[in-house]
């Protein structure tokens, strides 16, 4: 039904920036909340970033805020997390994810999204 595709993942130095896209097909990308998840090899996936359907709210794990920022264009069905200052524990694969939920419920949650990008490496060098 819904379909994330995720770009700009790459390869960076320590104190770097990347910024990361997913657009969104098959359904209305304002109806939908989005999050940023990671995932390193060995390591459970963790909630990076997330924002309202509108983009009115924000929320951000501890390791990334005040680095990262995560924002949306609803008219161009696609979300953005822009990344300064890249530490090498930053280094993951990261996934888009979308949810057709209309609170904040399990917002930090991996249940708490029905839908997935098939993840992008970011890889922070020392």
């Amino acid at each position: 039904q819904v379909r994330l595709v995720e770009s700009g993942g790459g390869l960076v130095q320590a104190g770097g920036s990347l910024r990361l896209s997913c657009v969104a097909s098959g359904g209305t990308f304002s109806n939908y909340r989005m999050g940023w998840f990671r995932q390193a090899p060995g390591k459970e996936r963790e909630f990076v970033t997330a924002i309202s359907r509108s983009g009115g709210r924000t929320y951000y794990a501890d390791s990334v805020k005040g680095r990262f920022t995560i924002s949306r264009d609803n008219a161009k069905n696609t979300g953005y997390l822009q990344m300064h200052t890249l530490k090498p524990e930053d280094t993951a694969v990261y996934y888009c994810a979308a949810d057709y939920t209309y609170s904040d419920y399990a917002l930090a949650q991996i249940a708490g999204y029905d839908y997935w990008g098939q993840g992008i490496q970011v890889t922070v060098s020392s």
